[in-house]
C-alpha cells in the first residue's frame, strides 16, 4: 500500500523550500574569505606554516627531542629508522596524489593513512592520532617538500 502525501503537506514543503530559496537570494552567496588578507596577516600565516614544516622536518629525519616534545617519542619507529631513510628529502612521497586507492593497504587512503602505514609497517611503530600535532607537522613537511608538484588526486 502506498501512502500519497496530502495536498496540505505538499503545500507546506513547497512553502518551506521557497522560504529557504528566498533567504539564500536575499543573503547572497556565502564566501569563506570576505575580507582580503593583509600582507601582515599573510606573513603571520606563512610563519605559522613554516614552523609546522620545521617540526615535521625534524620528525621526518628522526629528531628524538622533537618526537619526545610532541608526545610521539616511542611511537614513530621501533627499528631506529626515520622516514628520511627511505624517502630522502621526502622524495617519492607524492602527497599530490592523495587521496587515492593505495595498493599496499588495499584501500582508499589519505596521506595521513599512508604516513601511519609507514610508521606501523616498515618502522614497526605505533599509529599516531591523525589529528595530532605530530601528524599535522609531518603532513606539512611532506607537502611543502613537494612544492610545485602538479595535483593529481587518485593517481596510482
Amino acid at each position: 500500500m502506498t501512502i500519497k502525501p496530502s495536498f496540505r503537506s505538499l503545500l507546506r514543503r513547497s512553502a518551506a523550500a521557497g522560504s529557504i530559496a528566498l533567504a539564500a537570494v536575499l543573503v547572497g552567496p556565502a564566501s569563506a574569505h570576505k575580507d582580503p588578507v593583509s600582507p601582515e596577516q599573510l606573513k603571520i600565516y606563512q610563519e605559522a606554516f613554516m614552523e609546522e614544516v620545521r617540526k615535521g622536518d625534524l620528525l621526518f629525519h628522526g629528531d628524538q627531542a622533537t618526537a619526545d616534545a610532541m608526545g610521539v617519542g616511542t611511537s614513530l619507529s621501533k627499528t631506529g629508522m626515520a622516514c628520511a631513510m627511505c624517502h630522502p628529502m621526502a622524495s617519492d612521497t607524492h602527497p599530490q596524489a592523495f587521496p587515492k586507492f593505495q595498493a599496499q593497504m588495499a584501500k582508499f587512503a589519505t596521506l595521513r593513512d599512508m604516513i601511519n602505514w609507514c610508521i606501523e609497517k616498515p618502522n614497526q611503530g605505533e599509529k599516531i592520532d591523525p589529528e595530532s600535532e605530530a601528524m599535522k607537522a609531518l603532513e606539512a613537511y611532506i607537502t611543502w617538500s613537494n612544492t610545485g608538484s602538479v595535483l593529481q588526486p587518485g593517481k596510482f
